[in-house]
């Protein structure tokens, strides 16, 4: 499976939405899908494609999965943006 490029992935709209969403703090699904004009099946997908490039965490909590921001994850864009700063 090829590794999706975190830029390839934050430019959707769907899934920017979502990352703002997710900085305010963690929620689930259903609380992401409730400000998106996508069905919930398609929030999940969004989901898995920001999972995959390591921009957002997972944790289960019973029955639900609860969705965070993944520092580690940002950290990676941070630094390759930052060498331009400093050219």
């Amino acid at each position: 499976m090829a590794e999706i490029d975190a830029f390839a992935a934050i430019a959707d709209r769907n899934r920017r939405h979502l990352l703002e969403e997710l900085r305010r703090g963690p929620k689930s699904v259903n609380e992401l899908a409730g400000g998106l004009s996508v069905s919930r099946p398609a929030v999940s997908q969004h989901l898995k494609v920001l999972l995959d490039t390591g921009l957002v965490k997972a944790q289960a909590r019973g029955t639900k999965r609860i969705y965070a921001i993944s520092n580690a994850g940002f950290l990676k864009l941070n630094l390759w943006l930052d060498q331009f700063w400093s050219a």
